[in-house]
């Protein structure tokens, strides 16, 4: 039960699992996610919305938690990178090829780059298109991941160790 008005308890879905917690109404979804509920993949690096470290998946749709308030997502399906599995309960597709890519350095930034990667994916086979899209696409027809189509898609993501062909090859492995 929330304990003054600066406080509500709500019920968050994450990787599945409902959560009951108690937040100040301040809190940002990313510091919930690791002070509250232990999970640790999404990072706190610019806590300004810049360099996607913080990147989880609300409604399959990728996000920014640095700049999401917690409250506001007690309806939501929230995925972190510890949420992510392949069809065989494993690695999800993009984790394994980020391994056999060898698309990760220090490791800082992968838990962000690979949700943002899996929401790309899906924008993409939705028919999203991006600023690269051409034109002239069919706006039903699911968008081709071309190595532009990549970079754009994945452009608020950064990655201080310089790893990105690595993980622009990752993407595209799982792509094809």
């Amino acid at each position: 039960m929330a304990t003054d008005a600066f406080r509500s308890d709500v019920r968050l879905t994450v990787n599945g699992t409902v959560h009951e917690v108690t937040v100040d109404h301040r809190s940002t979804l990313l510091d919930v996610l690791r002070e509250q509920l232990g999970l640790t993949g999404a990072k706190k690096g610019c806590d300004h919305g810049q360099c996607g470290a913080c990147t989880v998946l609300v409604e399959g749709r990728r996000v920014n938690s640095c700049l999401l308030l917690a409250v506001a997502h007690e309806a939501d399906e929230i995925t972190t990178v510890e949420g992510l599995h392949g069809p065989d309960g494993d690695l999800h597709p993009l984790q394994r090829a980020f391994l056999d890519r060898d698309a990760f350095q220090c490791g800082y930034c992968t838990p962000g780059q690979i949700c943002s990667a899996v929401g790309a994916l899906a924008e993409a086979a939705a028919g999203s298109p991006s600023y690269v899209t051409d034109p002239g696409t069919d706006p039903a027809a699911p968008v081709g991941l071309s190595r532009d189509e990549i970079r754009e898609r994945m452009s608020g993501n950064l990655c201080r160790c310089g790893a990105y062909p690595h993980i622009v090859e990752a993407v595209e492995d799982v792509a094809r």
